[in-house]
């Protein structure tokens, strides 16, 4: 598994101020980046509960119900899922080609998005919130 170089890091997003929406977020990332976040969202959108709502936390595109699920974003060479450390490691088998760090996986923009596997991620952080909640 690849560890994501440490460093600071910015979303593609060229505003100053942070997008109160996800579509407004997604109007500041550059074409390459807005196709792959696109797709990635349509994913997640697939598996989370249909009460979920998009949301904007951290700067970043978010889907939550009680609490935040997955956060997605665009860098300049990658998408980026953010669906927990406690995922990344129970699947880190099926992450050795990405990189990786603590609680990010990155897909790089110029290859396709791994649509099944984002899926999973994102159905296992789900789980995950339900089991939480019931305790």
């Amino acid at each position: 598994m690849k560890k994501a170089k440490a460093g600071k890091r910015s979303s593609t997003s060229k505003r100053k101020t942070p997008a109160r929406s996800v579509d407004e977020y997604l109007r500041g990332v550059p074409e390459l980046g807005r196709g792959n976040l696109i797709k990635m969202r349509a994913a997640i959108r697939s598996v989370v509960p249909a009460a979920a709502t998009e949301t904007i936390s951290y700067g970043i595109p978010a889907f939550k119900t009680n609490r935040v699920l997955v956060w997605f974003a665009a860098f300049s060479e990658h998408c980026s899922l953010f669906p927990t450390a406690a995922v990344i490691e129970a699947f880190k088998n099926e992450l050795k080609g990405f990189s990786t760090s603590k609680g990010t996986v990155h897909f790089p923009t110029n290859k396709p998005l791994p649509i099944a596997l984002i899926k999973k991620l994102v159905k296992a952080r789900v789980a995950q919130c339900e089991g939480q909640k019931r305790h």
